[in-house]
């Protein structure tokens, strides 16, 4: 683990990248879960899947261990999520919604706001992940 940790260098560098396979499950998720649920209900549903993704990549690779347990840094970890979900879904929604319709922006609409909306929370989730979530205890 130590080897991986090293070959992926800083530690916002392994967030980062363990963070876009965790997207990349999200918006895969959120495609599959759109053709059952509406988009508004398929994009906080795919965050709950990514999220349980980034957590344990996160726990892998990114950070180390805290001293709590799986259970506290899980909770930890689903707060600093709540704020980065809120900021995923308005983000996500506003643009599918309101501010392409307003602009004509007609190409793939729904997976382009969720793209976006799912790049958003990146610093913030890797600083509250890091002196909250993980935080040494």
């Amino acid at each position: 683990m130590k080897r991986l940790r090293a070959l992926a260098g800083h530690q916002f560098t392994r967030f980062a990248l363990t963070g876009g396979v965790a997207a990349l499950v999200n918006l895969g998720s959120r495609v599959v879960l759109s053709r059952f649920f509406s988009f508004e209900v398929a994009v906080v549903l795919a965050y709950l899947v990514g999220m349980l993704t980034a957590y344990t990549l996160a726990r892998l690779f990114v950070f180390n261990a805290s001293g709590r347990g799986i259970r506290s840094e899980l909770i930890r970890f689903t707060l600093v999520n709540l704020v980065a979900l809120v900021q995923v879904w308005v983000i996500s929604v506003g643009l599918a919604r309101l501010i392409f319709p307003a602009l004509g922006f007609t190409w793939y609409p729904e997976p382009v706001a969720h793209f976006v909306g799912v790049l958003f929370p990146v610093i913030t989730s890797y600083l509250g992940h890091r002196h909250y979530s993980f935080r040494p205890h």
